[in-house]
């Protein structure tokens, strides 16, 4: 063999494989091969902070099987992601298979083509230990912090609970938005609007602007009563009227992070979802006669850059499909500030696989992804959107009325992407300066001012982004884990934080408002950045940091109480004490207990009223919880009715099959309503069998001997004696 080239997955490997022929073979690293172990802190305090990594649990055999093929390669090559954690597992790779410190091995591209691993390849450089310090940097300081601020929430509050360096200061962000909320106070106000005609009898709708040359201030109902009725008497006339062009630059190409917002508004996927599908569309998927195809570039960058080749291709395209006048003068350039600009834009690799022809070999969240991220990027390489603008100004009396309206001249690159703020068409009459209109009515309408709005996906993603928290690979880890630790919680696709995560988010606040600061957070990932640069040192960064850190962890240790958890009491009773149960926080999130504990156990799944009728008895409908997080529902009155259901019951509904209760499908893919009862013919869609959960039996054997009480022995019965089973190699056991 000449030539071994390490990359982090198999995927990525076949795909790569491919291109190289038989000169080159390609294995996987499967991410890091050492880490810090899980049992203690592995970090030397004491001497500048040694790391001590171990062999990560099940890799041992890979490290060997890598050591013989490196043994008997002439050329070794490292091609693992092209950021700060690929460029650690470099790292790591060089040093277990003794590569030279200062050898040429490290080879990085940004996207799965064949040039450009051929052109990586001819160009390999040294592993860029700035890179990897600030990658170890970043590990100890969680290190530190999770290892020091956990076991202390263990004391102080609960067994079980964690804290994070960059995951605390999310949850903060989302307990001060509930805080806003609830501190938020409602106030009425009214606007007011005139239907007005022209002439020509041409209508146009007016909205009152002020008062006395004021802004106005209407607060009650009374109050907007008096104004349309004094606004009534009035002759209106046209003022000011300007007519203008307005142009919407199109959209820069995506990032991580505007890829998560946008996968999240248009198409509802989660954030760890999202960056899963990106990753297989980076490592390449199977096209046809082709074989394995990279169809991104790499996935996780904060850069809007875009090889100025790939834009010719582009424009190219454009200019073939949709026609000249759709092309800028120039190819549009990008800069976003306070970007690393290590790699590209997330863009398509080639001009040549449009999303409808590859939509055969990908799977449906595959094809709308690549399809968000094709058209995002065509349509950043293309001329701005063109509006006609029209405002007036009208006069009633003391009253000052504006009108406005715009209408799509030329749709630019709105033809191909579509974003929250396209406007759509609100026409005007043509209007002119002394004209008078006809009022044909005058209404007030009640309005409340609103609270700021719990964050979704997108926006605490965004949020995260603006304030410098965290870094592109990282906001899918932060948003899971803090939902996965039971912090936060989602309603309506909203987070809120929980009683523990509002309880935790206080004590770190009162003890340690550093950590929790989100300047603090932010002003390290930049002086991360500097220690990737060469510009600042890890020893000093964590010297600094640690010094204050466990000064402020002694202290709580001393000084802190124990923190008892506020238990929200509910009206349900509990039926073996009679005492009103309380909502309590347990690993599979929120369920009901007894407060009698520990004389009375009684624990149950939390249960949300939903509008639905239980079809069996009539009671109401809960929805519940299993262990595995997965909503079912069942009947209030159980264990009386023993209705239980995936589906929400659809109201005064029949099978037509066989007259049982139809049931709302939540699951994707299926019919909306489908017959609760599990052995009607009609349960499921035409055409889908149902699943089996045996295994299909290899033609020409025969099923194993069957126990003495009738039933195919399994995992844990025993055998009848004298029978003897076989291993799935098929030999038998001695």
């Amino acid at each position: 063999m000449k030539n071994l080239l390490i990359v982090e997955s198999p995927t990525k490997a076949r795909t790569i494989e491919k291109y190289l022929g038989k000169d080159y073979q390609v294995r996987a690293s499967m991410g890091h091969l050492r880490d810090l172990p899980k049992s203690r802190l592995a970090v030397d305090v004491d001497n500048g902070f040694v790391p001590e990594y171990v062999t990560i649990r099940g890799k041992a055999g890979l490290i060997r099987e890598l050591r013989k093929l490196a043994g008997a390669a002439d050329r070794v090559l490292l091609a693992t992601d092209p950021d700060r954690e690929g460029e650690a597992i470099a790292w790591q790779l060089a040093e277990i298979l003794s590569l030279p410190a200062d050898g040429c091995c490290r080879v990085e591209f940004n996207e799965i083509t064949k040039g450009t691993v051929a052109a990586a390849i001819s160009r390999p450089r040294p592993v860029d230990g700035g890179r990897v310090e600030a990658q170890q940097a970043r590990r100890i300081l969680d290190r530190l912090v999770g290892y020091r601020l956990s076991p202390l929430l263990w004391k102080k509050v609960r067994r079980g609970l964690s804290a994070g360096r960059v995951q605390s200061v999310a949850v903060r962000l989302i307990c001060d938005r509930e805080q806003e909320r609830e501190n938020f106070v409602v106030e009425e106000y009214w606007t007011i609007h005139a239907w007005l005609m022209t002439e020509n009898g041409e209508r146009l709708v007016a909205e009152l602007s002020a008062i006395d040359r004021a802004r106005p201030a209407i607060a009650d109902q009374e109050r907007a009563a008096a104004v349309c009725r004094e606004i009534e008497q009035q002759e209106f006339w046209v003022g000011e009227v300007k007519e203008a062009v307005r142009r919407r630059n199109p959209l820069p190409p995506f990032i991580t992070s505007s890829l998560q917002q946008d996968a999240s508004r248009k198409l509802g996927f989660s954030g760890k979802r999202t960056m899963l599908i990106a990753q297989q569309l980076y490592e390449g998927l199977p096209i046809g006669q082709s074989g394995p195809v990279g169809l991104i570039t790499y996935m996780r960058t904060d850069s809007t850059r875009v090889a100025e080749s790939f834009q010719q291709e582009a424009r190219q395209y454009i200019a073939r499909t949709y026609g000249q006048d759709y092309l800028p003068a120039r190819p549009p350039q990008y800069v976003k500030k306070q970007a690393q600009d290590a790699h590209e834009a997330i863009r398509p690799t080639t001009i040549s696989l449009p999303p409808e022809t590859v939509r055969p070999h990908l799977t449906a969240d595959q094809y709308r992804v690549y399809q968000l991220i094709w058209q995002r990027f065509i349509a950043s390489q293309m001329g701005a959107a063109v509006y006609d603008t029209v405002a007036a100004k009208l006069t009633a009396g003391r009253f000052g009325f504006k009108a406005g309206g715009s209408v799509l001249r030329f749709a630019g690159w709105l033809a191909v992407y579509s974003d929250e703020a396209e406007e759509n068409d609100r026409p005007i009459p043509k209007l002119a300066a002394g004209q008078r209109l006809t009022c044909e009515g005058v209404e007030g309408k009640q309005h409340f001012t609103e609270p700021p709005p719990r964050f979704n996906e997108a926006s605490l993603i965004k949020l995260l982004e603006e304030k410098g928290i965290g870094r592109p690979s990282t906001y899918a880890t932060i948003i899971s884990t803090i939902q996965d630790r039971g912090y936060v919680a989602m309603e309506d696709k909203r987070f809120y934080p929980t009683v523990l995560g509002r309880t935790v988010n206080d004590l770190l606040l009162d003890n340690f408002a550093e950590i929790v600061d989100v300047d603090f957070t932010a002003t390290m990932e930049e002086r991360l950045d500097l220690i990737a640069e060469g510009r600042d040192s890890r020893q000093v960064l964590l010297s600094e940091f640690y010094r204050r850190f466990a000064a402020e962890v002694e202290r709580a240790e001393r000084e802190l109480p124990r923190v008892r958890m506020p238990e929200q009491v509910t009206g349900e009773i509990c039926e073996k004490c009679g005492k009103n149960m309380v909502i309590r926080s347990g690993r599979f999130g929120e369920f009901l207990a007894c407060p009698g504990w520990p004389e009375c156990k009684n624990a149950k799944p939390l249960a949300v009223r939903v509008d639905a009728v239980c079809p069996l008895c009539g009671g109401q409908v809960l929805e519940k919880k299993g262990k595995n997080r997965k909503k079912f529902y069942s009947c209030a009155n159980y264990p009386q009715c023993g209705f239980t259901s995936w589906g929400i019951p659809v109201a005064d509904s029949q099978c037509p099959q066989c007259g049982s209760y139809l049931v709302r499908n939540p699951g994707r893919g299926r019919r909306k309503e489908v017959c609760g009862n599990s052995r009607c013919s009609d349960r499921m869609p035409a055409g889908v069998k149902k699943k089996t959960t045996g295994k299909r039996q290899p033609t020409g054997r025969k099923r194993p001997a069957a126990t003495p009480a009738g039933r195919t022995a399994g995992k844990g019965q025993r055998r009848p004696a004298g029978t003897a089973g076989r291993t799935a190699a098929g030999k038998r056991k001695k």
